[in-house]
Formats: structure tokens, C-alpha cells, sequence
């Protein structure tokens, strides 16, 4: 009682700094984050208003887990355990050497074309990434490519799916922000194939600079029109899928969350078609959705309810007045919060960090008369960075599990090294640029 009697008497400033502490503390520790945030949420809310504030806690918690367009968040994740599970994206592999031909380092960009679409089909970059390190990287590595070349393709590329609608920090953002998911697809589409282009004109230009990192496939010439065509036949199933989900949205036929709908039974009829659609399958990818989706749901409780109670507390005005009065030039307290993010991203979970700092931020950007769709999109980019950046990057920990043992974390890490480059100068044209969002 006298530890809860000693927060009541702190002021609001010293109380945001003893609580990011107590985050960080508890962090260091190993505890996930979701129960982290939910605890210190608790020990605040008890020691600041006593035990009726637990209701406000709960009624914060239960109006977003109960939002509609959170339902979209499962469907896309299954599409993507489907995914994982049958041979559809290595069919579209295939299906896509005829577009490398003879071209220098046309497996790379194979790989990254495959990316976008596999990214338009579910919006989850785990899942990406593995398949294309066990399609993708054996194949360019069989052929002579540059280790690290390689590599970074494959992260970078797999990582598209935060950029490339239906994307999943889209729809967190969205939640979060309280702007419309729809508006936030539209805004991020070219932003999405604009990167990927990065990535293309990267391999390109690396590849006919040195001609040994990325060697012409040889085509194999015995192949007849027909076995071309029975390739390409690995093509129309994903590409209907994509126009299925983005098609309905886009066309005004349906909300995000029905499109998420289509999709998952375009993936499932997919597989029926194809011949592997099974019970265990479905099993499986149920199973893998409930894992994915249950982590994110507490995150999103333990996250709601620590900013419910900071903002309770005065905190969400004292932080923003702190950031805005950092310089009166807005431009530079944009770059202020992009560099917090960037920080954020080398240590945090995307959705943590959405539903942690978005609160504080929008409003902010919404008082300098930026778009919140526009900086939905920065944020969505910037987290591309946390993807791939050390020292918790997931994307080399998902690459590393289906890696060859030779292949060392370290070795992952630096071969990232330039697609962050490549992901921070997106970033910077974004932010120079902001029409190439239609914002």
C-alpha cells in the first residue's frame, strides 16, 4: 500500500519516466511484452486511481478486440498459413523463371517479383520469408549468386509484405489511428512497388557491375510451348486470389474485412483445385493462425490498456507537448518520431510499437497538419527498417531457421546492410515526395 501511495504523489512527468522504466526493466527480464505492458498498465491504474479504475482498464481493452475490422487480421493470417502449407508459391516460382530468361540476375528479381505478389496475397511477411529461403535462396545459391546477394533478397524482398496491401501494420495502424484501412491500402500500393523497384534497379546495377555475383540462368531449351504453358499455369491462381482481395477492395465491393473473407476462400479453393486441400492442412493452418493472431490480440490488450491508463493519467499530453515543442519547425519533429520509431524498431515488436506509440503520435501529426494516412504509410515503411535491422531483426531469424548451417546470424545481418539503405532513401523520398502516396 505505501509503493501505491508513493506513485499517487508523483507528478505527471516523473510518472512517464518511473513507467517507461518499469517497461524497460521488465523487458530485460524475458517477460513477453504483452503481459509486460498489462502489469505495469495494472500497478499503475491500482497505485493512481485504486482498484475502480480496472473497469476503464477492461472496457479499453474489450473496444478493440471487438472492432470489426479486426477480423480481417485472422483471415489473412490463414491465407498465409495455407500458403505455407501447399505448393502454391513454389509453383509461382517456377512459373516465373520464364520472366528471368537470360537476364543478369533474373533469379533475384524472379524472387522479389514472387515477393509482391505472395505479400498482395496475405500481408505476412513470417511466412514469406520462409518459403522463399527454402525456394528462392538453394536456387540462386545453386547458380553462383553472391552469398549475401542472395540473402538480401530474400529478407528484403519477404519483407514486402508490411508495404504491399492487404498488409497487416496497415490494418494495426488503422485500428489504432482510427483513419480508414481502405484510404491506407490506396495510399501505400505505390510506395510498395516503389521499394520493390529499389530492390530490382539494386540487383541490376550490383549484377552487371560485377557480372560473377549474379550469373545468367542458363534456359533450358528442350522445354516445349507446352511445358511453358503448363509453368504458367502456376500463375492464374495467385493473380486471381490478388485480384479477388485488392479487385473487391479497390472496386468499392467490398469492406477490408470481407475481402480478407474472399481471400481465405480463394486460398482454400486454391488448394482444392491443385489437388492438396486436406484436413490436416486446414489443421495445421487453423492452429499456426491461432498461435499468430492470440500473440497479436495480447499484445493489442496489454498495449490498449497501458496507453488507456498513461492517457488517464496526463501522460499522452505531457509526452506530446514534449515532442511538438521540440522544434517549430514541423519537418523536424516528423524526423524526431521517425528516428524514435527507427530506435523503437531495433528492440520492439511492430505491433507493440503501432499500438503503443501511434496514440501519442498521431495526434501530434494531425496538430502539424500532416495526413495521417500519409505518416500511416512512414510508419509502415520504417518498420520495413525494423524487419531487417540488427539486433532483433525478425526477418534474419526467420531466414536462419531454413538457412544453410553455414550460414551464420551474422552473416545474415550483414548482408541486410545495403536493402536498409535502400529501405531508409524510401523512407526519405516518402517524406520529400508525399504525392506519390495520392495523399
Amino acid at each position: 500500500m505505501e509503493f501505491f501511495g508513493a506513485l499517487q504523489g508523483l507528478g505527471v512527468e516523473t510518472a512517464t519516466y518511473a513507467m517507461f522504466a518499469a517497461l524497460l526493466l521488465l523487458l530485460v527480464t524475458g517477460i513477453p511484452l504483452a503481459f509486460v505492458t498489462l502489469l505495469v498498465a495494472l500497478i499503475f491504474a491500482l497505485g493512481w486511481f485504486g482498484p475502480m479504475a480496472v473497469p476503464l482498464i477492461t472496457s479499453r481493452v474489450y473496444s478493440f478486440v471487438t472492432s470489426f475490422v479486426f477480423v480481417s487480421v485472422p483471415m489473412f493470417v490463414l491465407m498465409a498459413a495455407i500458403l505455407d502449407r501447399s505448393g502454391i508459391a513454389r509453383d509461382l516460382f517456377d512459373a516465373m523463371k520464364l520472366v528471368g530468361g537470360r537476364l543478369r540476375g533474373g533469379v533475384a528479381i524472379q524472387t522479389i517479383i514472387v515477393a509482391v505478389i505472395l505479400a498482395a496475397m496475405s500481408g505476412i511477411i513470417g511466412g514469406e520469408i520462409v518459403l522463399l529461403g527454402l525456394i528462392a535462396l538453394p536456387q540462386m545459391l545453386r547458380l553462383g549468386y553472391d552469398q549475401r546477394l542472395a540473402i538480401g533478397v530474400v529478407c528484403a524482398g519477404g519483407a514486402l509484405g508490411t508495404m504491399v496491401p492487404p498488409s497487416i501494420v496497415l490494418i494495426i495502424y488503422g485500428l489504432t489511428a482510427n483513419v480508414s484501412i481502405g484510404d491506407l491500402f490506396t495510399a501505400s500500393f505505390v510506395p510498395g512497388l516503389m521499394l520493390a523497384g529499389f530492390y530490382v534497379a539494386y540487383v541490376l546495377i550490383r549484377a552487371y557491375l560485377n557480372p560473377n555475383i549474379a550469373p545468367i540462368m542458363e534456359p533450358d531449351d528442350d522445354q516445349t510451348w507446352a511445358e511453358k504453358m503448363t509453368l504458367l499455369k502456376g500463375l492464374i491462381l495467385p493473380i486471381l486470389v490478388v485480384i479477388g482481395v485488392l479487385g473487391s477492395i479497390y472496386g468499392g465491393i467490398a469492406s477490408v474485412t470481407e475481402a480478407s473473407a474472399v481471400g481465405a476462400m480463394g486460398v482454400i479453393l486454391s488448394t482444392i483445385v491443385r489437388g492438396e486441400f486436406s484436413l490436416s492442412l486446414l489443421k495445421g493452418a487453423a492452429l499456426q493462425t491461432l498461435q499468430t493472431v492470440g500473440m497479436i490480440v495480447w499484445i493489442g490488450i496489454g498495449a490498449s490498456a497501458l496507453v488507456g491508463v498513461f492517457n488517464l493519467m496526463g501522460g499522452l499530453e505531457f509526452i506530446q507537448s514534449l515532442v511538438a515543442n521540440i522544434s517549430d519547425n514541423r519537418l523536424i519533429v516528423l524526423l524526431f518520431m521517425m528516428g524514435i520509431l527507427f530506435l523503437l524498431g531495433m528492440f520492439l515488436d511492430w505491433v507493440g510499437i503501432a499500438l503503443l506509440a501511434m496514440p501519442v503520435f498521431v495526434p501530434i501529426i494531425t496538430d502539424l497538419g500532416y495526413d495521417p494516412v500519409w505518416f500511416g504509410v512512414l510508419f509502415c515503411m520504417n518498420m520495413q527498417v525494423s524487419f531487417l535491422s540488427p539486433p532483433f531483426g525478425p526477418a534474419a531469424f526467420y531466414l536462419k531457421s531454413v538457412a544453410p548451417p553455414e550460414i551464420s546470424l551474422g552473416e545474415i545481418f550483414k548482408s541486410l546492410l545495403p536493402f536498409i539503405g535502400l529501405q531508409v532513401l524510401a523512407l526519405a523520398v516518402l517524406i520529400a515526395f508525399p504525392g506519390i502516396t495520392g495523399r
